[in-house]
């Protein structure tokens, strides 16, 4: 797969999902989240984190283009400041959720984590930027990023569960992991495989 094909399978699948879960707003939680109504007992935290959440999925991906970065450097910027307020409200509504979980305690710590690497992630990768350590801002940034693309997997490690037969709620608990756990490790490692490179490099 060629990077210009893996860039733009990395838009398309971040603006898809953050698409498709918005679809609550015209259809309604009962039609486009069918069954889970009944789960949840406090709305405030679930509209805020789909809300939220979506928004810094739609956003990340611009972080991530270069063009914009040098030469609209403004609005690389303002985006930035969406990008972070969005998993600060996504975030903290997910540590909430994260205790009222319906499929027991392993999704809910799993659930937790995640979100709290996500706002540790993040705060990291603003703060390296108000710094002016662009260089520790990316590292940090791609990890965030990493972390808000559990979205993504978390909706195909669903659709693989529903198509293989898997009882949804036995599943979600390992969803609950495998959803982030790969992403940042293979950033972890992505980065190591870089640092050895420039010390091998000449």
């Amino acid at each position: 797969m060629t990077a210009t094909l893996s860039k733009g399978l990395f838009w398309l699948l971040c603006i898809a999902i953050a698409l498709v879960t918005l679809r609550v707003i015209p259809l309604g939680l009962a039609t486009a989240f069918a069954g889970m109504e009944r789960q949840l007992t406090h709305l405030f935290p679930f509209w805020t984190h789909i809300m939220a959440a979506s928004l810094a999925l739609l956003v990340m991906p611009f972080q991530f283009w270069t063009r914009l970065r040098t030469r609209r450097s403004t609005i690389h910027r303002w985006t930035g400041r969406i990008y972070v307020l969005a998993v600060l409200f996504a975030g903290l509504s997910g540590l909430v959720m994260s205790t009222r979980t319906m499929t027991g305690p392993a999704s809910g710590v799993g659930f937790f984590l995640l979100a709290l690497f996500w706002l540790f992630t993040t705060y990291m990768a603003y703060a390296k930027a108000r710094a002016r350590d662009f260089t520790a801002h990316k590292r940090w940034m791609i990890r965030s990023a990493a972390l808000t693309f559990a979205a993504v997997t978390l909706r195909i490690y669903l659709g693989l569960s529903q198509l293989a037969g898997f009882p949804i709620d036995t599943f979600y608990s390992l969803i609950a992991w495998a959803c982030w756990v790969p992403n940042l490790l293979l950033v972890l490692w992505w980065e190591q495989r870089r640092a050895q490179a420039r010390l091998v490099t000449p």
